[in-house]
């Protein structure tokens, strides 16, 4: 059921949860502030921005449709969380590859998941091949140039043997190849350190380690949330309550790939409580590009799993989920109530699954520019749109109607992917 709230809204909140970034929320305000010009002038209306005085938000006026509306967006900061979960050196990042590996593989998840989509188990591939590739290359270089070092040693101190107390080349030799191996060892270390040094020092270009710390984080407790990160759910439902008892019209809730899994708890957590006023906002919950089954299909993930459950039939809220096939990185158009097996036997209300449809609404131009950019694409659901369909960034966060409003009667995508795939479907009780 979608909500049906008030004809039209004057006053919303937003709260946006990022995925995996390390950067603060400038980031997505300045991005907010550029691509809502992009996309007023393709559609005919105006978005103007004032900066909030917290650093973590803005408040955006939507002029559309013949409305002014004010809508008051935060970003639920955790970048904290993810810089200190990157602060681990080469040995640590290396560490946590083979946990991570070990985890995927020896739980079956690995291929389960691949069972949904090739792009994202690519992606996931991608930096443990990355990383190791740059080990190799390490090591074939440092073998290389230590091999050389510790040749030139042995040879050239049998030389100055000869040539200075006039002995044999084989006299003395033990010693030299011991100084030799000493030589080797110490150059060896000096220039694989060095080598993997630099190529870390070039990860805003390969994004492996990033990517490498992404999954190492998520696998961490093997599907459980660590325990900042419940710390931190814990403060994040308390703003959101405050905002449910204002005199506001929608507050919109919006989880952006591994971001997605953190708001689906959020509003769980909001309705287990009983925290919803009968006569308060409409509570939605938009989530785009997520990576959900990544977690879900953990063994340790009943908490997560217990929540898709609960929102899945939850006839207080509205929950539509957006995706594209293009979006390498995603779990596109994967409903990810059923593909975890939570699905309730009586049959679920959520989410509303759309395809953004890259080919359709980005011009030729466009995609031709972001060809091979996955992780720009990743972020397209924020962009503005050379051919907008019913989705639209800045008609949902700052438009006259709420999420329900905008998609009432719109049916599920016909490529929705919902055939149960995890091995683990307990949920909590």
């Amino acid at each position: 059921m979608f909500s049906k709230g008030p004809a039209e809204v004057s006053r919303r909140r937003v709260f946006y949860i990022p995925g995996y970034d390390p950067h603060p929320p400038r980031r997505y305000r300045e991005q907010y502030r550029r691509e809502r010009g992009k996309q007023g002038a393709i559609s005919g209306y105006r978005v103007d921005l004032k900066h909030d005085k917290s650093g973590t938000g803005w408040t955006a006026r939507g002029l559309m449709d013949g409305a002014d509306v004010r809508s008051k967006i935060d970003v639920l900061v955790w970048h904290d969380l993810v810089q200190g979960s990157m602060r681990a050196g080469l040995i640590g990042t290396y560490a946590a590859l083979v946990r991570t590996v070990w985890v995927y593989l020896s739980t079956g998840t690995f291929r389960r998941l691949s069972w949904l989509a090739k792009g994202p188990v690519l992606a996931a591939l991608y930096p443990v091949i990355m990383l190791l590739g740059q080990l190799f290359a390490a090591l074939a270089g440092a073998v290389t140039v230590a091999g050389v070092a510790g040749v030139l040693t042995i040879r050239g101190g049998e030389l100055l043997n000869e040539q200075v107390f006039g002995t044999t080349p084989n006299t003395g030799s033990f010693v030299w190849s011991l100084v030799g191996a000493a030589v080797f060892w110490a150059v060896f270390m000096a220039v694989l350190l060095a080598a993997l040094r630099w190529f870390k020092s070039k990860d805003d270009v390969t994004f492996a380690h990033y990517l490498m710390h992404d999954y190492a984080y998520t696998a961490s407790k093997r599907g459980d949330y660590p325990r900042e990160i419940e710390a931190r759910l814990h403060d994040w439902r308390h703003r959101v309550e405050a905002d449910l008892r204002d005199d506001i019209v929608e507050v919109l809730i919006v989880g952006h790939s591994s971001g997605a899994q953190l708001a689906v708890s959020l509003l769980a957590d909001i309705l287990k409580r009983g925290r919803l006023p009968d006569d308060g906002p409409v509570l939605s919950l938009l989530t785009l590009g997520q990576v959900i089954p990544m977690v879900s299909f953990l063994p340790e993930a009943q908490r997560l799993r217990s929540d898709l459950r609960q929102l899945s039939i939850s006839d207080e809220i509205t929950w539509v989920d957006v995706s594209a096939p293009g979006d390498g990185c995603c779990f596109a158009l994967s409903d990810p109530v059923s593909v975890s097996g939570v699905a309730p036997e009586t049959g679920q209300q959520w989410p509303l699954i759309l395809s953004a449809a890259f080919s359709n609404t980005l011009s030729p131009e466009t995609l031709k520019t972001l060809k091979h950019r996955y992780f720009r694409l990743h972020f397209q659901y924020l962009c503005a749109f050379d051919k907008p369909g019913d989705y639209d960034y800045f008609r949902i966060t700052a438009g006259p109607q709420t999420l329900g409003q905008r998609f009432r009667g719109r049916r599920t995508s016909p490529s929705r992917i919902d055939v149960p795939a995890s091995r683990f479907t307990s949920t909590f009780r």
